[in-house]
């Protein structure tokens, strides 16, 4: 009698892990890119801002994240497809779906492999160790997940099936890595267009954000009027949502603000009134506060606030056909 040769576990359970795997990422991603359209508060608690919202976690003019969350919905949908069809009549469709999804996961897997590896490298070459080092501050969390579930998923696609032609295997994996590294080294090229733009930066003269969008006169004049009333802003060189929040007002008008530096190593950081201040917030508003933080009349308002909120909150009168949108800042 000829005994069947029983099926590694990783064969039969390397599908359903990867799309568990996938599954994990989907929601690392959606969270990132909810904070990046929906900014809170208290968003921005650390310095890892600074790399989530570097001019590497933007393409195209949208969160990285966002198309992040897009490839992992891709890789849960390639690898739980076939598992839907069960029974015996379904397992003529299953082994062809299945077949046909290897292929796909492999080269998937291989680019996300690749490009977290690019930013992996740029996280610990640029923010970690490098110009603007940020010490062990300058790891992302959530790209170090990211990254690990990247190479996991790859790991799980070479040895979750017995591929017939490793040959092969290897050829389009050498394809796949070039085209996505060609790309991505297109992508993020260099870019030093500060020319025309209010730069925001640290006590050492580097640029974080830059700030390109011109204010209107209604801008300008609720700036104006902010700061004559003794209103306060309250942020961090670091943080992307202290940036957007001048980028609403724009270049110009963000001159006339009240900005008070509460990031260590920020130029003319004001750390102990900061701290005075935000406990104050805290106290008044019964949660920790974040960045950006307001101080208008005898109330404070965490986070990032629509000029809307601030003409209102401050008994703005003036001029309020404000014409910026929320966009997010660029880095050089």
């Amino acid at each position: 009698m000829i005994r069947r040769r029983s099926t590694p576990w990783i064969h039969r359970w390397s599908r359903p892990i990867i799309g568990g795997i996938a599954t994990l990422g989907v929601l690392n991603t959606a969270y990132l890119t909810y904070l990046r359209f929906f900014a809170v508060g208290d968003s921005c608690p650390t310095q890892t801002c600074a790399v989530l919202a570097s001019r590497y976690a933007t393409v195209f003019g949208q969160p990285l994240s966002l198309f992040g969350l897009l490839a992992y919905l891709a890789i849960a949908v390639l690898a739980l497809s076939p598992l839907l069809f069960k029974g015996e009549d379904s397992l003529s469709t299953r082994k062809k779906l299945e077949d046909s999804t290897w292929p796909l996961l492999f080269l998937g897997t291989t680019a996300m492999l690749v490009f977290s590896g690019y930013l992996m490298y740029v996280m610990f070459s640029e923010f970690v160790f490098g110009g603007r080092a940020l010490g062990w501050g300058g790891i992302c969390p959530f790209c170090l997940f990211s990254a690990v579930c990247a190479t996991a998923m790859f790991v799980l696609c070479l040895l979750g099936r017995d591929w017939d032609d490793r040959g092969q295997l290897a050829f389009m994996g050498v394809i796949i890595s070039m085209v996505t590294l060609v790309s991505t080294l297109a992508i993020y090229a260099p870019q030093q267009e500060t020319a025309g733009a209010g730069t925001i930066g640290d006590a050492q003269g580097n640029v974080y954000f830059l700030v390109d969008a011109t204010s209107g006169e209604s801008e300008v004049q609720l700036a104006k009027h902010l700061k004559q009333s003794g209103a306060k802003m309250y942020g961090a060189f670091w943080c992307p949502h202290c940036c957007e929040q001048k980028q609403l007002f724009g270049k110009e008008a963000m001159k006339e603000l009240e900005y008070v530096e509460c990031g260590e190593g920020g130029k003319n950081a004001q750390l102990n009134t900061c701290k005075t201040s935000l406990e104050a917030a805290a106290k008044q508003t019964g949660q920790a506060p974040g960045f950006p933080t307001w101080s208008v009349g005898d109330k404070y308002y965490s986070g990032r606030q629509t000029l809307a909120e601030l003409a209102k909150n401050s008994g703005y009168t003036g001029p309020q056909n404000f014409k910026n949108e929320f966009r997010v800042c660029r880095q050089p």
